[in-house]
Parts: structure tokens; sequence; C-alpha cells
């Protein structure tokens, strides 16, 4: 099958649109022509080179689209069916089995290498050449093959044009908050960082029932976004002192939780410094950047805990419904965030996402879909 794909050729290149072919169907995988994809901070730290990967490659792992073939060891799935797609696992191993398949002992070979476990690879050029996968998903395409275990149905009504994103980065966020750092009621928190995985850890914190929610950015317009989503207080670290700040809206006591989402060294660190007694952090960034301190100091001496958690420690099966529905009861306003572009702009959304501009760029891949009827984001 021919296929068009945003594809990227070296480090720091821009996207290019290319014509690709589908490699052979895996019976545990099916074929699914995208709808949308979101964009996230891992393609684009992939994109330049601060993580390693593949390139070529297709990357895209925030997709949804309605299933087109289905192999024949796959169950529970047909075709026609909306799904959005979120990571891959092995669903044999004791993470996987214990309900925490980011855990996977195989999850890096899974959504990591650009090819199947076997060596084999889902996407070639003209010539022959294959080209990498990200996450056993590739969503920067008009048609993917991925496999089952990617897969999280959603209901025929949904809108696959705004529920796209829901497989990542608000993901990250949101789970973050409810499987790793669990806080208690009443707690305080705050996030550094208010791009779709900060305000996904904003919103979740905001459900559980957080009493003082501080987000920390430098640009205004995404603080005043945060507010709108649920933040007691803002803190804009480039023009205000955030210690001193922390300090008066917590009393002293410093905040039980933080999430760091920049990845930014000193922002790391600040992240750390900000915990009161007891207090938990969690770095979350994909990011080539390192964080120094003083484990006795700054861990051992106010029982503090610093914890990684990838993918939000969440079954995308479970959680992605839950999303959808906090979404439909105004709880989980993610709607707020997002802007679509077509996808041959693409490298547009790539730099309006960099800069800030736009928090969740959405690709808009089949502009055919529900007939192209206007968005509709809470019904």
């Amino acid at each position: 099958m021919k296929i068009t794909a945003a594809v990227v050729n070296g480090i720091n290149e821009e996207y290019q649109l290319e014509e690709l072919t589908l490699g052979q169907l895996y019976p545990d995988e099916v074929v699914v022509k995208m709808v949308a994809s979101g964009i996230c901070h891992s393609d684009e730290a992939l994109r330049m080179g601060d993580a390693a990967h593949p390139i070529p490659a297709v990357f895209g792992h925030e997709g949804a689209g309605i299933i087109e073939k289905v192999g024949d060891a796959v169950k529970n799935f047909n075709v026609g069916d909306q799904v959005v797609m979120a990571y891959n696992y092995c669903g044999t191993c004791a993470g996987c089995r214990t309900g925490h398949p980011s855990s996977c002992e195989e999850w890096t070979t899974l959504n990591f290498t650009g090819a199947r476990p076997d060596g084999s690879y889902i996407f070639f050029k003209a010539d022959g050449t294959p080209v990498s996968n990200f996450f056993t998903q590739s969503s920067f395409t008009t048609y993917t093959i991925t496999n089952k275990n990617n897969l999280i149905k959603v209901d025929p009504e949904a809108d696959l044009r705004l529920v796209a994103p829901l497989g990542c980065g608000l993901l990250t966020g949101f789970g973050t908050v409810l499987n790793g750092l669990k806080p208690k009621t009443s707690s305080s928190f705050a996030v550094f960082g208010t791009g779709a995985v900060g305000l996904g850890a904003l919103m979740a914190a905001k459900i559980e029932g957080a009493s003082i929610i501080i987000a920390v950015d430098i640009h205004d317009s995404r603080l005043e976004t945060a507010r709108e989503l649920g933040a007691t207080h803002t803190i804009n670290s480039r023009t205000e002192n955030l210690e001193e700040r922390i300090a008066e809206i917590t009393e002293g006591l410093g905040v039980n939780y933080s999430v760091d989402t920049t990845g930014i060294s000193a922002v790391m660190k600040a992240s750390i410094d900000v915990l009161g007694i007891g207090g938990v952090s969690a770095p979350v960034a994909v990011t080539p950047n390192s964080v120094e301190f003083n484990t006795f100091m700054d861990l051992v001496l106010a029982n503090r805990k610093l914890v990684g958690v990838l993918m939000g420690d969440a079954v995308p099966q479970l959680a992605v419904p839950q999303l959808i529905q906090y979404h439909k009861e105004g709880k989980f306003p993610f709607d707020k965030l997002v802007k679509l572009y077509k996808f041959d702009e693409i490298n547009q959304a790539a730099a309006d996402s960099n800069s800030g501009k736009t928090i969740k760029p959405i690709l808009i891949i089949d502009e055919s879909y529900r007939n192209a009827e206007p968005l509709v984001s809470n019904k």
C-alpha cells in the first residue's frame, strides 16, 4: 500500500511529506487509516536530536484513526472501529501482568528501536530503504501499521480530531499525578511548565482535590490558561522570585508534590527545592539535561522523594476512556489547549509548539472525516 508520511531524514531537519510503502501486516497488528495526530514534545526531542532514534523515521505517537484491516490474531477489534493509539508493551512480563505496562521489560525495544523485535520494518522508501517507526505507531502518516496492544477503542460518537492527543502527553501528566504522586486530598501541588503534560497534571491535581495548585512558567498567556483550568496561584519565574512566592503561598511549608515538565536543569532542581518535609517530586521531561543535588541535604534530611514515572504509569486502555469521560463531565477540559493544523502544515505546527505559541497542535490528516463538519469540543 502506498501512503503519504511526514519523514525526518536527518537530525534537526524539517518534516518532508513523502510517498512510502507499508510493509507486511503481522497477525497481531492492524492497519489504521489516520484521522488526526497530536504533536508531542517527544517527537520534537527526537527530531532535534535531544534523544537518540534511528533516522530516517516517521514520528508521531498521539494518533487516532479508523481500523482499515485486522491481522488474523487480533481479537476484539474490527474494521471500522475508531481507535486512539498509545504505546506498545509485551503483555506477558511481570510489569505488564501486574498492571504496569509502562514498566514492561520490552518497553524500549518495542517503542524506541524503530523496528519490530525481529528487526523488520513497517515503512519503506521507493528504493527499498527502511524507515524507522516510533512507538510502533508513527501517526504522522495517512495509514500506519500498529500492534493490537497500542489500541484503545473509543465510542463511535467520539471525535477523533479532538481525542487524538490523549495517548501520550495528557495521559502522562494525568497519570503522573494519579499513579505516581498519589496526592492526598487538600495537599499542595506545583507544576513547572504549563504545556500539555503540565496542564494535564494540573487538571489531575484539581480532580484529586489539591487545595493549593501552583503553575510556574515564563509565558503569561499559558499561566492565564492554567488559572482557567484550576491553578489557584501562578508564578512567572522570569519576573518573580520563585522560592519567595512559593514560601509566601504555602506559609513557609513548601509544597507536598511537584512535577517538572521542562527538562531544564535549574528548573528541575527548583522543583525539588520547593518541596516541604515529606514532599515528592516527579521529573517527566524527555531531556538531555541532568540535575545535580546533594542526596542528604536535598532529599534525606527532609524525607523528600524523587520518583520517575514513565507514561504516567497508566494503562492506556483504562485511562484514555476515563479521560474522555472526565472531559464530557467538564473536569478535564483539554479542548482549551488545542489548535488544529492541516497535515501539510506540520512544520508550522511543530514550530508553534516549540515557541510556546500553541500548547497542543493537532494535525488533521483526513480532512474528509465526518464530512469535514466543525469540531465540537465539548458535547
